[in-house]
């Protein structure tokens, strides 16, 4: 067996369980928002998502570092593209139109930060993940009450009904 394919060879295994605890227990802060004021996504796949970027994230940093081929190049800014855009047709199944109005945007949009919440847990930016997750977090909860009583209709049509 080729030697680091049981261990991570560039980074530790405390370093590793610290970036994907603290994409677990960041985005799981997102997941709890959204499962408590009962939207549609509950907190599973915030947590799912942002570790599964994480792990992403660490594996690509771990195979710039045990590549010997030096024809390969490893560019994490493709993977990231990839995770961000994927995670962005998860967020899509969040949104849900009822007459004129599109719900679930400020889950769609945590989901999507939920990835990037992972992306910056793999790259061991723990302090720039806190941040993203307590704004988030701090937006979701304090817009709340702009956005629950939102039943204005765009179309003058529906109030005939």
């Amino acid at each position: 067996m080729e030697p680091g394919t049981l261990a991570p060879l560039h980074l530790g295994w405390l370093d590793v369980a610290l970036r994907l605890g603290a994409a677990l227990l960041l985005s799981l802060a997102l997941g709890i928002e959204r499962f408590r004021r009962d939207k549609p996504v509950d907190f599973r796949p915030f947590v799912i998502i942002a570790v599964a970027s994480c792990a992403l994230i660490i594996a690509v940093v771990e195979f710039a570092f045990r590549a010997d081929d030096a024809s390969l190049s490893v560019d994490p800014a493709k993977v990231i593209s990839g995770v961000l855009t994927g995670i962005g047709f998860l967020g899509a199944g969040a949104l849900f139109r009822e007459k004129h109005i599109v719900h679930g945007a400020g889950s769609a949009s945590a989901i999507w930060a939920g990835g990037a919440i992972g992306i910056a847990c793999g790259f061991g930016f723990l302090w720039l993940a806190a941040l993203l997750a307590v704004a988030v977090v701090g937006t979701l909860a304090l817009s709340r009450p702009f956005t629950d009583d939102y039943t204005v209709s765009a179309d003058p049509d529906d109030e005939k009904e």
